[in-house]
């Protein structure tokens, strides 16, 4: 027997995953981690863009595409986050949020 998910089980799957992304983002003071929350958050928008995408129209692949270009985005801002904690890891020591005042006026 094989299972088939309808759409909304892809939605409560993505809104649970957002929800502990943004519980992460919430709570956590290391900066990494923030940064993985904010990862599993974008992959929960992924997961409902191809969700919806299947549902609406099933023959394009505009959800695929854009869940594409969401990642590709997501590696960017990976890129960028990771050299900020790099430069601020050797002035300060230290990847706690907390710590990251040297970004504000």
């Amino acid at each position: 027997m094989m299972f088939s998910a309808g759409l909304d089980q892809y939605l409560i799957l993505s809104a649970v995953l957002f929800c502990i992304g943004l519980f992460g983002v919430i709570t956590q003071r290391n900066v990494i981690k923030v940064i993985m929350c904010v990862e599993i958050m974008l992959n929960a928008v992924n997961i409902a863009l191809i969700a919806f995408s299947q549902y609406i129209t099933p023959v394009t692949l505009t959800g695929q595409i854009f869940a594409i270009f969401v990642m590709v985005v997501a590696a960017a801002e990976v890129a960028v986050g990771i050299a900020i904690i790099f430069t601020v890891y050797r002035n300060r020591e230290s990847v706690d949020i907390e710590n990251f005042n040297i970004l504000k006026w």
